[in-house]
């Protein structure tokens, strides 16, 4: 395996019933969203941990719980694997991101990196590598080493490359990958306080160049398709909603949408491995084969009505991994698509 699934001990909220704030605060519910996934920032916050469990059970109490999902299925049981938690909802994320933006402008803190700023950085260098070799055209799954080629090289092929983060938060990846190279940078994210404190932060460090948008990547305002859309931790967020597998397959029809042919997306999750992600992409093919089957759609394909179908392309191995159940994994893992 390739990554910790952290799984709250109330899973009671997957089922098709009425919801209340209690049902999901549980002990371990308030330690997963305050500490973000018990993956910590080096940057720190003025908060003490009492203060950020009440600021999370202040923000799943102002949750509005349906009884049933506009987008459940017929399943008489719920899945046994499907878990939720507050960081699912969006009234969570504006409740954190509206005390991010008080710290950043009492005391001119970043905020928090989800997965680290390690591993942040390493996303940024690998993806690097990743597009290098791409325009350079070279093999699907031989990835440059980082020091081929020259600087200057390196900087006119990944000038072309425009770069979507969905979900971007405080924008810190985006100001990573500007230091790599990329200039035509797009962040986006459904609250409207990640994207303030993101233009806050991305205008003081000097990263001036680099556009947010308030949007939700399940219902995309978005025209335009990027050569590069990366995702840090927003898969696994919409996977924590109680309708998470529904939405989720709403993600990959969005997403699908916006990478541009030929196009790369990287994923990176703590909740799923590298297999589970290569195994969703590949699922997410077989439903659309079997639609254009159904459907004789090969016109509609031809025509670039239908958009295009993910393959696995290479994915991180430098984490650091450990030993669980007989299995070598990571708590991270981080995995690049190719569109067809």
């Amino acid at each position: 395996m390739a990554a910790i699934r952290l799984q709250p001990e109330d899973s009671d909220a997957g089922h098709a019933r009425a919801l209340t704030a209690a049902d999901l605060i549980s002990d371990d519910d308030r330690s997963v969203a305050a500490d973000s996934w018990s993956i910590k920032s080096d940057y720190g916050s003025t908060l003490d941990d009492d203060q950020r469990h009440a600021d999370a059970a202040d923000a799943l109490s102002a949750v509005t719980f349906r009884a049933a999902s506009d987008y459940s299925s017929d399943k008489e049981e719920p899945d046994a694997e499907a878990v939720t938690s507050m960081l699912g909802f969006q009234s969570y994320w504006d409740a954190t991101y509206a005390d991010e933006l008080a710290n950043f402008r009492e005391h001119g803190h970043a905020g928090e990196v989800w997965f680290g700023a390690d591993v942040m950085e390493t996303i940024a260098s690998w993806t690097k590598s990743l597009c290098t070799d791409n325009s350079q055209g070279h093999l699907v799954n031989q990835v440059l080493d980082s020091k081929a080629g020259t600087v200057e090289q390196s900087d006119k092929d990944l000038s072309s490359w425009s770069v979507l983060d969905i979900g971007t938060g405080n924008g810190l990846l985006l100001q990573e990958l500007a230091k790599q190279g990329f200039c035509d940078l797009t962040g986006t994210d459904y609250s409207e306080g990640a994207i303030d404190l993101a233009r806050n932060l991305s205008d003081r460090d000097g990263f001036t160049n680099i556009k947010f948008l308030v949007d939700d990547i399940l219902d995309t305002k978005l025209e335009r398709k990027y050569k590069l859309v990366v995702d840090k931790g927003t898969l696994d967020a919409i996977g924590l909603h109680p309708d998470g597998p529904i939405k989720r397959i709403m993600y990959w029809n969005s997403v699908s949408r916006l990478v541009a042919p030929g196009g790369i997306l990287v994923i990176t999750s703590c909740n799923s491995t590298k297999d589970e992600l290569v195994q969703e992409v590949d699922n997410l093919n077989q439903r659309r084969d079997g639609a254009s089957q159904e459907a004789g759609t090969l016109v509609d394909q031809e025509a670039g009505r239908n958009p295009p179908s993910f393959c696995y392309l290479d994915h991180v191995r430098s984490y650091p991994t450990f030993m669980f159940g007989g299995s070598v994994g990571s708590r991270v893992a981080t995995v690049a698509f190719l569109t067809n």
